[in-house]
């Protein structure tokens, strides 16, 4: 719980530097490109090992990220040097989410039973919007197991239209009414 709310201090810190240099696009895309770089797990094990010296750290990411933005890389420095450096994915992932937000947009988790088309998926965003009053983007899986329908997670809010719950429902009514 701690550590996510540590990455959401770091994505907020982040985000309010983007802003004031109007800068939220760039830093988008560089905190893609630092994770893509940093996802190598031969990298990785390298600037996560104790045995290696931080300054032997930084000369080799400043080498590998020398065009990206220098706070870029004193970012990736600060969570080498405090050991957060698998914190990177989800500071990545809220900075998107505070990107999204200031933009108007809102991020769906969306399950189904079979996978959706563009188009069916175009067609459940555009619902999801009018239901939320913003845009609404989706992220989609599947689960065979929902039967049919959808269930959704927007924020903190859940929207279950899933066959799976409808069936439990009606099975809990039922047993409920043989009293």
């Amino acid at each position: 719980m701690a550590r996510r709310a540590y990455s959401k201090r770091y994505a907020q810190a982040i985000f309010e530097i983007a802003l004031e240099a109007g800068e939220l696009e760039r830093w988008h895309s560089e905190l893609e490109k630092i994770a893509l770089i940093v996802g190598d797990r031969d990298l990785k094990a390298f600037l996560e090992s104790p045995k290696v010296h931080f300054e032997e750290k930084s000369k080799l990411l400043s080498g590998q990220m020398k065009e990206l933005n220098p706070l870029a890389l004193n970012l990736v420095l600060l969570l080498i040097s405090r050991g957060r450096l698998d914190m990177l994915g989800e500071i990545a992932e809220e900075y998107q989410r505070l990107w999204n937000s200031y933009r108007g947009i809102e991020l769906a988790e969306v399950t189904t039973a079979v996978p959706l088309n563009r188009e069916d998926e175009g067609k459940l965003a555009r619902h999801l919007g009018r239901v939320l009053g913003k845009k609404v983007e989706i992220r989609s899986d599947v689960d065979p197991g929902l039967i049919g329908g959808f269930v959704a997670r927007i924020g903190d809010r859940l929207l279950d239209g899933s066959v799976r719950s409808k069936l439990a429902m009606l099975q809990k009514e039922m047993a409920g009414t043989e009293r």
